[in-house]
């Protein structure tokens, strides 16, 4: 049996911009598509954005510090493949909601985060444990 891997819809308002975010800037390889939907391949993982005129979220919560959008999504990463990602989104010039740092250092569950919008105001995680059984560590 394969791992498991999630699917999931997010709206967005502009198909060409979603996919030179997806497409470009975060390098998904692209799947299916129609006039008002297209698949990405994040690291494994099926996203799907769908066109729709109510993207975007205004919600935050706050967490170690930061604001963290609500909702949002996003993978959890090993290390390397996280700086390397977050290296790629400072080149492209990507404006973060919360820039890559620690997050809870030195304690349980500590892990490298950050924080973006996609065009259509959508947030993404993405992050990174040292050690995967802190993921779910409390």
């Amino acid at each position: 049996m394969s791992h498991p891997r999630f699917h999931l819809a997010i709206p967005v308002h502009d198909l060409t911009a979603a996919a030179a975010f997806y497409g470009g800037v975060l390098g998904c390889p692209q799947g299916r598509s129609a006039d008002s939907w297209i698949d990405w391949n994040l690291f494994g993982h099926q996203v799907v954005t769908h066109l729709h005129e109510g993207a975007g979220v205004d919600v935050s919560n706050p967490v170690d510090g930061h604001d963290v959008p609500v909702p949002h999504f996003g993978i959890i990463l090993d290390p390397a493949t996280f700086q390397s990602l977050a290296q790629t989104l400072r080149a492209a010039s990507c404006e973060f909601v919360i820039e890559p740092y620690v997050r809870f250092e030195g304690e349980v569950g500590e892990q490298w985060t950050m924080f973006l919008f996609d065009p259509s105001g959508n947030a993404l995680e993405f992050k990174a444990f040292a050690h995967d059984d802190q993921v779910f560590a409390s």
